[in-house]
């Protein structure tokens, strides 16, 4: 199935929260939605007594997403957000702007299942799992919480970037980040968080994230998913992706590290010397879509693309209606080519 949607809640949405987003996504008809996660804050504060015995999950106006408890001494951190609640716990609430709690947060999944919208949700962009540092711990915990949220709502995919090399050659940035993403990834899968934590290709040379590097490090990672940026791609390979046969290379590539679809993203782009500038709407760029749309209905491919074009949903629709005119092209074709069969007959 080939599905399209906005990064984000749509511009042209009058209501400005995610209900409002899904709902619009659905009248579009579009049938994707990649949730922006833009900022991850924790606050902290005691257990009240009317807390106790409760769960995370069933706290109202607030998302905890780890409880504090001290034991021998020593605070351990408890990740589970099904876990009872006692006297002392410090709870540590996620302010993240895409819900107020997770009662929320699961009747926006339902409301998206209802509408036949996949959602997915992005980390925020800034982000840098090269280092060891703070600002890697930080980093690791927003894709953690990101998780959190992506599951409560059933969304299918953690989209993440994935930081700078810096002074790092680029085997040591490799080795600081598949260290980075194992971690996160096994508390994924510790903690029964179903989404998957996809990989984004980057468009800059100096941001860890070319298609080999990316694909390598899911090989390394396993049940990690690359996530196509075509536009970063066709941006840090110079221009790369012109024609149909340009798009199947990147296709067969990745086919060869995942097996469960392809999740894109496509817009226009300016781009120089191999660095993406900025997205640009299609109809500006260079990068064409319907060399793309060829590839994927000549494959048949089970695909998501979402679009991060400055006219979002516009540009979702547009890609939905080039893909509806090239198979129209194609069934025509199909059509007179039976004809001519028949005729000899």
């Amino acid at each position: 199935m080939i599905r399209f949607g906005p990064a984000g809640i749509p511009l042209s949405c009058k209501g400005r929260t995610l209900k409002d987003g899904i709902e619009d996504v659905h009248i579009l008809g579009l049938t994707a939605m990649e949730i922006q996660l833009v900022r991850v804050n924790l606050l902290e504060r005691y257990a009240g007594d009317e807390e106790i015995g409760l769960t995370p999950k069933t706290l109202p106006g607030e998302m905890v997403v780890e409880i504090g408890r001290t034991v021998d001494d020593e605070e351990i951190l408890i990740p589970d957000i099904n876990t009872t609640i006692e006297k002392g716990d410090m709870l540590y609430s996620l302010v993240s702007g895409v819900a107020k709690d997770y009662f929320e947060l699961n009747e926006l999944g339902k409301l998206a299942k209802e509408l036949d919208v996949k959602l997915s949700l992005h980390t925020p962009y800034y982000m840098d799992l090269t280092e060891n540092d703070e600002i890697a711990m930080k980093s690791m915990d927003s894709i953690k919480w990101g998780g959190v949220i992506a599951n409560e709502m059933d969304a299918e995919v953690v989209v993440t970037h994935l930081g700078f090399y810096g002074n790092l050659t680029k085997g040591n940035a490799m080795k600081r980040i598949e260290k980075n993403i194992r971690i996160v990834n096994d508390w994924f899968l510790e903690d029964n968080i179903k989404p998957k934590l996809g990989l984004e290709t980057s468009g800059r040379q100096e941001i860890f994230g070319s298609l080999k590097e990316i694909l390598t490090l899911c090989k390394k990672v396993k049940g990690t998913l690359p996530v196509l940026n075509f536009s970063h791609i066709h941006a840090r390979e110079g221009g790369s992706l012109k024609k149909k046969e340009d798009f199947q290379e990147v296709f067969d590539k990745t086919g060869k590290v995942t097996k469960d679809g392809f999740y894109t993203h496509f817009s226009g782009v300016e781009h120089e010397g191999g660095n993406e500038k900025r997205y640009t709407p299609i109809k500006k760029g260079d990068l064409r879509f319907e060399p793309l749309a060829e590839c994927i209905l000549e494959n048949s491919y089970d695909i998501i693309t979402i679009s991060g074009s400055p006219l979002l949903e516009h540009d979702a629709m547009y890609m939905k209606v080039i893909v509806e005119r090239v198979l129209t092209k194609r069934v025509a074709k199909e059509m007179r080519q039976k004809k001519k069969t028949e005729r000899k007959k």
